[in-house]
């Protein structure tokens, strides 16, 4: 490619000076998936130090482009280390840049007609942009600030709101920050509020088993008779009475497993010779099934949200807009080798123009790898005081301590691969 470039920049006008540009552009756009693999690596083996070193360095020698993947592998990297604050700062940053980014640059966007996707900055999939605020949930949680908690919390149900009321997105809320509004909401003793996030977490996902009982509990308490006499027809086997007066609760979330990686695929729109390529995800493996432990209690973790689902229909709605943007990236890219081929006066160089810039029609493959499958709780009454709580899941077993005041929910939050 490099001599016909050459060739291309000889003195035939501008346009045909530009077009080679364009070329050498296509053909040396970064890939940030590949050059972040060493850092999956150490963070997939809990080698948290070693994964940010490795962040470090892609920024420095990265594009800006990726400036939003970096905080946001950064942050996650943090938060499963347990650096709750430092995890907080860094997605701070990112929540910050993410709404810069969603400022659409015009010329951004007709330069990825020209190239592709892959050469705008990376602005983050609709649900990647909640899960910030999921993840910023689960620090605050953690840090023992329910305020702030639930303020991301509320966050995310008000984004998606706005995404299905007035971008009329197919969306539904997700249950895990739902069922964390309810953890919340118990801890701070607001039991009607605490019902409502439980109660919407379970119509959201009906499969939560055991992880009904502070809702059979909270609907007798808060005089929902019709609701709790459902549900306990419902769950008869779910032991629901109220908690004693030194009686305490834990509950465990468990991000469980690698979120699905976008792969591309193509599809033959008509164009003759299936030039349109869309990315869609693919599964990395299951999520493990994780079982818990505290005292003499032992419970598997029941899956509350699969991101991996989640990941899969944010992505669908956008299909339909990928397949309009490649059309009309190959039509301006036909009009390009048209006047490439006039200025040369050669029809086999505009066509050979036309293939060079159609091969590199690559969909954008760039996501947030470092989110988990799924999001898997489980849950505990104790008493109040110090436990240790043991997480099993593939063959990996650790330890855990919580403290726990009397009436009020202990939380611990594990990472899983």
């Amino acid at each position: 490619m490099t001599s016909l470039l050459r060739h291309l920049a000889r003195p035939r006008g501008g346009g045909v000076l530009a077009l080679a540009s364009v070329l050498l552009l296509t053909g040396c756009a970064g890939d940030y998936v590949a050059r972040t693999r060493g850092v999956r690596m150490s963070y997939q083996s809990e080698d948290y130090p070693g994964a940010l070193v490795g962040l470090d360095a892609v920024s420095k020698e990265g594009s800006e482009k990726d400036a939003l993947l970096v905080l946001l592998d950064k942050g996650m990297v943090l938060h499963a280390a347990g650096e709750w604050a430092e995890s907080n700062k860094v997605m701070e940053e990112a929540e910050q840049l993410s709404a810069r980014l969603d400022g659409v640059s015009v010329s951004e966007e007709a330069g990825a007609l020209v190239t592709n996707e892959r050469q705008r900055a990376y602005r983050g999939e609709d649900f990647e942009k909640l899960m910030i605020s999921v993840v910023q949930a689960l620090n605050y949680a953690e840090l023992g600030d329910d305020e702030a908690a639930m303020v991301e919390v509320r966050q995310v149900n008000e984004r998606l709101q706005k995404m299905v009321t007035e971008e009329k997105k197919p969306y539904q809320q997700l249950a895990i920050a739902r069922y964390l509004g309810g953890v919340i909401r118990e801890d701070q003793r607001d039991w009607d509020s605490a019902y409502i996030d439980y109660a919407k977490a379970y119509e959201l996902e009906p499969r939560l088993g055991a992880l009904v009982e502070p809702l059979l509990r909270l609907s007798k308490y808060t005089g929902r008779d019709d609701v709790y006499a459902a549900l306990k027809e419902k769950y008869p086997e779910v032991a629901h009475p109220p908690l004693a007066r030194d009686e305490s609760q834990v509950v465990v979330v468990v991000e469980a497993g690698l979120s699905p990686e976008k792969q591309p695929t193509s599809r033959d729109y008509g164009t003759g010779g299936n030039l349109i390529e869309v990315p869609v995800y693919r599964d990395r493996g299951s999520a493990p099934s994780v079982r818990v432990q505290l005292g003499d209690q032992d419970e598997r973790a029941v899956t509350v949200t699969s991101l991996a689902d989640v990941a899969r229909l944010h992505l669908d709605t956008r299909i339909g807009g990928m397949l309009a943007k490649q059309l009309a990236s190959v039509a301006v890219k036909a009009g390009l080798a048209a006047g490439l081929g006039a200025a040369t006066k050669s029809e086999e160089l505009g066509v050979l123009a036309f293939l060079l810039l159609n091969a590199g029609n690559a969909p954008d493959l760039r996501s947030w790898l470092s989110l988990p499958a799924e999001f898997q709780v489980a849950r505990f009454r104790v008493p109040a005081g110090s436990h240790t709580v043991r997480v099993e899941a593939g063959g990996r077993v650790s330890e855990h301590t919580v403290d726990v005041k009397p009436g009020r929910v202990g939380l611990v939050v594990v990472r899983r691969y």
